[in-house]
């Protein structure tokens, strides 16, 4: 082979090589901040991945919540009327956070299936609720329970 193709060939294989380093590693960070969503029967049946960050919603079931008399932490539970999962929470929770209304929590799935947020999002009016909550309550059968609609 002629020095000058060898030396293109060189080139253009260095180029490939370092292109796909650089691939590889921009998926490896977009991997790593992915949130994905999960309904409390997805959690409940085991299809939400543990000790990695993920988003839980539902609505809270009324009665659920219990607040620590000496510190910020909140447990309570979250519900697609179908399953539960119990998530904790150390924060101050969102103003318009109440038992009955739809939220989402990020945060990270622990062996015993609890939910453990560092993150609280509640709805921001009455008629409001995330759209994947609604999503969710519709494919149970209970859309009429949230009494929402989703707005964009």
């Amino acid at each position: 082979m002629n020095p000058q193709r060898k030396k293109r060939l060189f080139i253009i294989l260095g180029l490939l090589a370092g292109l796909g380093v650089a691939v590889g590693l921009a998926l490896s960070a977009l991997q790593q901040n992915i949130n994905l969503f999960y309904t409390p029967t997805q959690i409940a049946n085991g299809e939400a991945p543990q000790d990695t960050r993920i988003r839980a919603g539902g609505m809270v079931e009324k009665g659920s919540l219990q607040r620590s008399a000496d510190s910020l932490d909140v447990r309570f539970v979250v519900t697609d009327f179908n399953k539960s999962v119990p998530i904790t929470y150390r924060g101050i929770l969102p103003d318009l956070f109440r038992e009955g209304q739809g939220i989402v929590a990020l945060g990270k799935l622990n062996a015993d299936g609890v939910v453990v947020a560092d993150e609280v999002l509640a709805k921001h009016d009455e008629k409001y609720m995330p759209p994947e909550v609604t999503k969710a309550l519709q494919e149970s059968g209970q859309a009429n329970a949230g009494q929402a609609e989703v707005k964009p």
